[in-house]
């Protein structure tokens, strides 16, 4: 540590802070910060609530002013981080928050950016407790150790903060428009082929065309250490987006020969559609690898001979949202057999389904190459914020 700088707990470098009952003041109205109103994107109070004393929320009890730091204690390793903005001063935000205060001689902002520290992040997360909720308490936060240097120091560290994070900010911004663009440029030409489609193109049903159906049911009493992988909807999901995967589960040698005999498995050109929760992932099964899936979360399209299997995963990406909008249930979203079998395509000659398919094989991986190209100028930055937090608490900026 540099010379001068002296360690200090949260709750020594803090003031107290005021809590509040607006239902004693029924007719005031108030902005109310709860814990959704803040982005963890932007680290910004984007949108409160105006309301009367009266209706006020039981959690809606502590006093902000203008400066203060709010940190959300539930599910802290979200980083819902702001300051509290001029216009706010003296509003009330929910107790899901931990509102830091800075004494005189401690930058406000310096305070901000203590919070974003690998370390105040990672004693956040081994603090944390509850499965459905995990929260820490107020005095977790106030227990945690800041390096606080003199405050001319402390105002250069948050000049060079401020105007590293903004170009990020600004390069980030840049970046995921790139990789907006990029996907769609892809769906703009997908859906061009399937709305401008040429002469000769025939109107058929999924059910005209083959089979769609699931699995034979595997209980959770026949899985085994080793054997034959067994695929859910995470794995197809895996597949689908072309990553490795490490499978987890098994079934034995003789189960799914038994099941291959009697049953049928997936063969190289079948197609594996996600139909639970997650809707829409598409895999096309390639070669010859012996594997078996979960019944009902994933459906599977076999038989499907007058159709090229590339050109009948570019149909089922292009209405994926109509994919969606078949689902139904309470608890979870599930597509239905039946629905899908009624859908109607249009289906060009198998010469032209494979032009089709070439064409959009290559504009697929020229965008994926552009996501893959993006997403990893995202992780730099993301690593450079990391990285000059880090020479800024430790005296190295």
């Amino acid at each position: 540590m540099k010379k001068g700088w002296k360690t200090k707990t949260l709750g020594e470098v803090l003031e107290k802070t005021e809590t509040v009952n607006p239902l004693q003041s029924p007719n005031a109205e108030f902005d109310y910060i709860d814990v959704s109103s803040v982005s963890n994107t932007t680290f910004e109070i984007e949108e409160t609530q105006r309301l009367k004393g009266k209706d006020a929320p039981s959690r809606a009890r502590k006093l902000v002013r203008t400066n203060d730091v709010i940190f959300a204690t539930i599910r802290p390793t979200l980083q819902r981080i702001a300051v509290v903005p001029e216009h706010l001063d003296k509003q009330v935000c929910s107790t899901g928050y931990f509102v830091l205060r800075p004494r005189q001689g401690i930058d406000h902002r310096f305070v901000f950016y203590s919070l974003f520290t690998e370390n105040f992040i990672g004693q956040m997360e081994s603090l944390q407790k509850g499965a459905s909720y995990p929260a820490v308490t107020d005095g977790d936060v106030r227990a945690q150790e800041i390096p606080v240097p003199p405050l001319v120091e402390q105002q250069r560290i948050v000049g060079l903060l401020d105007e590293a994070f903004e170009g990020i900010a600004s390069a980030k911004a840049n970046a995921e428009k790139n990789l907006q663009n990029a996907r769609a440029l892809f769906e703009s030409h997908l859906q061009s082929v399937f709305t401008q489609r040429g002469p000769g193109w025939v109107e058929k049903s999924l059910e005209e065309l083959g089979t769609i159906t699931s699995s034979k049911r595997i209980f959770k009493s026949e899985y085994v250490e080793s054997g034959v992988p067994f695929y859910r909807t995470k794995e197809i999901k895996q597949l689908a987006n072309g990553r490795d995967i490490t499978t987890e589960l098994f079934i034995s040698e003789a189960r799914y020969k038994e099941i291959k005999t009697g049953f049928g498995v997936p063969k190289e050109g079948d197609i594996l559609l996600t139909a639970i929760g997650t809707i829409g992932e598409i895999w096309v099964v390639e070669g010859d690898n012996d594997f078996y899936f979960k019944d009902g979360n994933v459906l599977w399209l076999k038989e499907f001979t007058s159709i090229n299997p590339g050109f009948l995963k570019y149909v089922l990406v292009s209405f994926v949202e109509s994919l969606n909008k078949m689902a139904h249930g309470s608890a979870y979203s599930a597509l239905p057999i039946q629905r899908l079998n009624a859908h109607r395509i249009f289906l060009p000659s198998k010469a032209e389904q494979e032009d089709i398919v070439a064409t959009l094989d290559t504009l697929s991986e020229e965008t994926q190459n552009l996501a893959r190209l993006y997403e990893r100028k995202l992780a730099a930055l993301e690593a450079l914020k990391k990285s000059l937090l880090h020479q800024a608490f430790y005296g190295e900026l």
